[in-house]
C-alpha cells in the first residue's frame, strides 16, 4: 500500500473543514421587546345587576261558585278562552227562585193592605180618642196595630228583594276578568251553595307577577354596599330570560321586598310585574331574572383575560409602569359585569392594564405598549427595544 502524498491529502481535510462548518452554531438574534395591548382606566358608572330565579304568579286568581243551590242547565264559556268580568258563565235552574219571588210578591201585597187597614183605623181613633168619644186605650191598640203592618211590610220588602237576588244567582257571573280554565262540573250537576269544590278558576295574566328569591346574605351585603358613598340605589326595572334560554323583550318593574325571610329558605320574596299582552308567561314558569338594586360610581372595569389570582386568591393585574416596564398591582374585584371585573381598589384613572401579551410579560420587563386590539406587528418589524449590529446571510 502506498503512503498518501499531499495532494491525495485534499480531499480529506475539505470534507472536515465542511463538517465543522456545518456543526457550527449560528449567530444569536438579538431579544425583541414583547409587544403588549393595555386598556386605559376610566371612572365609570355602571349598575349592578344580578340573576336571581323567579317563578310567574298569576296577577288576579278567583274560583268560580255557586251562591244558590240547585242543577247546572247551562254552561256558557269554551274552556281555556278569555272572559270577562260578569260574563255568564253557568245557568243554575231558576224555577225555584222564580216562584219564590212570586211569593215574596204576594206577602208583600198582603202586607200592604193590612198596613193600609190599620192606618186608616188608627187615624179614625186619634180625633175620637182626644174627645173620650172612644178610650184612649183603643187609640193606643189601634196605633201599635198600625205599626206592627208597616213593619211587616218592610219585613216582606226584605224577603222580596232576597227572593230577586237569590233568583239572579242562578246566573253564575265570572268574578273577574281573564282566561278560564277547564270546567270542574258538566250540565245537569247538581251545585250547592257553600259547595267546597269550585266550578272553575279564572286567572288574569296580563300584567303577571314574578316572584323572586333572594338570600338575606345578599340583600344584606347590598344594604352595606348602598351605605357606601359610591354605590347608590337603582331605578327597579327587571328583565326575563325564560326556561328556554330566550329573552323576555318587555322589561318589568319590581314592586316591593317582603319585610320577613323566609325561615326555610333563608331568603327573600321580591315581586315584580310584567305586561303580558302575548300571554307567553304563565303562572308557574320558572325564569331567571335579571335586575340592578344599585350603582357604582368611579367603578373602574378591567376585562376578566386580564385578571389572574394568586395562591391565595387575591386578584392581580399587570399594569404598564414607568419607562414602559410591566408590574403587578393588587386589586380588590369581587363581581363581574358580563365580561369585566368590577375593581373598587387598587386601580386609579389613567392605568394602563395589560389585557394582551401576557403569557410573554414578567415583573419588571421592558415591554411594548400598544392600545389593546391594534393591529399586530409585521414579522419584520422594528421592536421597541434596541438591537445590537450585524446582517444575517442567507444560506447555511
Amino acid at each position: 500500500m502506498r503512503p498518501l502524498n499531499k495532494f491525495s491529502r485534499l480531499p480529506v481535510l475539505a470534507l472536515l473543514l465542511l463538517v465543522a462548518a456545518c456543526g457550527a452554531k449560528p449567530a444569536q438574534k438579538p431579544t425583541r421587546t414583547p409587544e403588549v395591548g393595555y386598556v386605559v382606566m376610566t371612572p365609570q358608572t355602571v349598575p349592578l345587576v344580578i340573576e336571581l330565579a323567579g317563578r310567574t304568579n298569576a296577577y288576579e286568581t278567583a274560583d268560580v261558585r255557586p251562591q244558590v243551590s240547585g242543577v247546572i242547565k247551562a254552561r256558557h264559556f269554551v274552556e281555556g278562552s278569555v272572559v270577562k268580568k260578569g260574563q255568564t258563565l253557568y245557568e243554575i235552574d231558576p224555577s225555584l227562585y222564580r216562584a219564590a219571588v212570586a211569593q215574596a210578591q204576594a206577602n208583600l201585597a198582603n202586607a200592604e193592605a193590612v198596613r193600609e187597614a190599620a192606618a186608616a183605623k188608627a187615624a179614625r181613633y186619634k180625633p175620637l180618642a182626644d174627645i173620650e168619644a172612644v178610650a184612649k186605650q183603643d187609640y193606643t191598640d189601634a196605633k201599635a196595630a198600625a205599626d206592627q203592618a208597616a213593619a211587616q211590610v218592610a219585613q216582606n220588602q226584605a224577603a222580596l228583594q232576597t227572593a230577586r237576588i237569590n233568583l239572579q244567582f242562578t246566573t253564575v257571573p265570572a268574578p273577574i276578568s281573564g282566561r278560564i280554565g277547564r270546567s270542574l262540573t258538566t250540565v245537569g250537576a247538581l251545585v250547592t251553595n257553600g259547595q267546597t269544590t269550585a266550578l272553575a278558576s279564572i286567572q288574569r295574566l296580563d300584567p303577571i307577577f314574578v316572584d323572586i328569591q333572594q338570600s338575606s346574605a345578599d340583600l344584606t351585603a347590598l344594604r352595606r354596599e348602598l351605605a357606601s358613598s359610591n354605590i347608590t340605589p337603582s331605578s327597579a326595572i327587571a328583565r326575563l330570560t325564560l326556561d328556554d334560554g330566550s329573552e323576555y323583550a318587555v322589561p318589568g318593574k319590581v314592586d316591593f321586598a317582603e319585610p320577613v325571610v323566609d325561615q326555610s329558605t333563608g331568603t327573600v320574596t321580591l315581586r315584580a310585574t310584567f305586561a303580558n299582552p302575548t300571554g307567553i308567561l304563565l303562572p308557574g314558569m320558572y325564569v331567571r331574572a335579571h335586575l340592578s338594586q344599585a350603582t357604582a360610581h368611579d367603578a373602574m372595569l378591567v376585562p376578566q383575560v386580564g385578571v389572574s389570582r394568586d395562591p391565595r386568591g387575591n386578584a392581580t393585574v399587570y399594569v404598564v409602569g414607568p419607562d414602559n416596564k410591566a408590574a403587578v398591582r393588587q386589586i380588590k374585584a369581587d363581581r363581574t359585569i358580563g365580561d369585566k371585573w368590577l375593581v373598587t381598589s387598587g386601580l386609579a384613572p389613567g392605568d394602563k392594564v395589560i389585557t394582551e401579551g401576557l403569557d410573554k410579560v414578567k415583573p419588571g420587563q421592558l415591554v411594548r405598549p400598544v392600545p389593546a386590539g391594534s393591529a399586530p406587528r409585521p414579522p419584520g418589524g422594528r421592536s421597541g427595544g434596541s438591537h445590537g449590529g450585524g446582517h444575517s446571510t442567507p444560506g447555511g
